[in-house]
């Protein structure tokens, strides 16, 4: 199976996904958003540490998912 039908399944399918994808895209707005002030108050650095840190670690979760429905193992 691709990688893009295996992500269908996984959405429709699998809570945990879900809930990471959407995760992960909010992450993803919120960072542009901060981007686009100039110069980054302390407050806003760190909280763009936080959301590159929470991204990541959303897109290895979600990661570990399809690899493991890749292999037939429950993450």
């Amino acid at each position: 199976m691709d990688q893009d039908k295996l992500i269908e399944r996984l959405m429709a399918e699998n809570e945990e996904f879900r809930r990471l994808r959407s995760e992960h895209h909010g992450y993803d707005v919120e960072l542009e958003s901060l981007k686009k002030h100039s110069p980054l108050s302390a407050d806003q650095e760190w909280r763009m540490s936080e959301l590159k840190k929470l991204k990541l670690m959303a897109k290895d979760r979600m990661e570990a998912i399809i690899r493991s429905s890749r292999s037939g193992v429950t993450a």
